[in-house]
């Protein structure tokens, strides 16, 4: 297989918005159909990429001309339909969180792993240029001994009908927004981490966690990261990560754009210094890393299971506020 062909499962913001024009920018990809439960939104979807228009999920998985899957779908929807992608033989990459219960996840990783698929979990900003810039400052020791990771993902409310407010679609800052500070704990701590404890601020009306926070720790290091997240907040977007030595800092680590270059700012004894870093498309990065997943190479399931346990650590470990 050389070009991997691309159904989209839905028309959700992020595939219309970030991820569709990956795919078809990519030479590793080409995107054959895009579906929706309506056929005038799949349509107008479609008709921007020359491709097929498909009514429906089911019938998006019965074309021969998909080899992969994209489901942007609401995450409480991402277990059911990744599974009946898995069963029609597609590959899938699934947006985060990849299912709702780390019991799922597992599930699904053992399923494409016995029929030889790639199953991968789409959080894009570990495929970008920056973090192999950090992990190399960090191992030759410019910061000293790892100590802790302060990192926040937060956002301004959003309007009342947001999917993000929906129990019964997954809803909920830890599930959406949360996810991003504790992957990014496990990319620079390491995938031993353990949950300390937890806070979630709870809206009773509508059932999802408005926000939180959680305390981590690397058992063998002792490094310790505590992670801000939610969605009733200023924006914020960046994390600080202390050394014995020094540290390291950088804003806008989630999702910038594919012209943004990053501003990591390095302080130690002598001084700081604001490293401008080249631009890097993180979304065409995925995109190129799936592509060889579904070609026989490596994929990434060791993190994907590790988050999905940290995010359900975290949900045990929470004490509740009710608002």
């Amino acid at each position: 297989m050389n070009t991997v062909r691309i159904g989209v499962m839905g028309c959700a913001d992020i595939a219309l918005r970030r991820m569709l024009p990956a795919f078809a920018a990519s030479p590793h990809t080409e995107v054959t159909a895009i579906a929706s439960r309506g056929a005038d939104k799949a349509r107008a979807a479609a008709e921007a990429y020359g491709c097929a228009a498909v009514e429906g999920y089911e019938a998006l998985l019965e074309r021969p001309d998909v080899d992969a899957v994209y489901v942007p779908l609401p995450a409480a929807l991402h277990a059911r339909w990744t599974e009946r992608a898995l069963r029609a033989g597609k590959h899938v990459l699934a947006e985060k969180p990849l299912t709702t219960r780390a019991a799922d996840t597992a599930r699904l990783l053992g399923l494409a792993r016995e029929l030889g698929l790639a199953l991968a979990e789409n959080h894009l900003f570990v495929h970008h240029h920056t973090y192999a810039t950090v992990k190399d400052l960090v191992t030759s020791g410019v910061i000293g001994e790892v100590r802790s990771l302060y990192a926040s993902f937060t956002i301004p409310p959003r309007p009342a009908s947001d999917i993000r407010y929906r129990a019964d679609l997954g809803g909920g800052a830890l599930l959406d927004i949360g996810v991003y500070p504790i992957r990014l704990a496990s990319l620079l701590l390491g995938p031993e981490l353990k949950v300390r404890g937890a806070v979630l601020r709870h809206d009773s009306a509508r059932g999802v966690d408005l926000g939180g926070s959680a305390h981590l720790d690397a058992p063998s290091t002792g490094a310790g990261a505590h992670l801000v997240f939610g969605m009733e907040h200023h924006y914020t977007a960046g994390w600080r990560l202390l050394g014995s030595e020094g540290s390291l800092a950088l804003d806008r680590a989630y999702s910038p754009a594919a012209g943004h270059r990053p501003v990591l700012r390095i302080e130690h004894a002598d001084g700081a210094e604001d490293r401008v870093l080249p631009a890097h498309d993180q979304a065409a990065a995925r995109v190129a890393a799936f592509a060889r997943a579904v070609r026989g190479g490596e994929g990434d399931e060791a993190p994907v299971l590790r988050q999905a346990e940290l995010v359900d650590a975290v949900h045990r470990a929470a004490h509740v506020t009710t608002v």
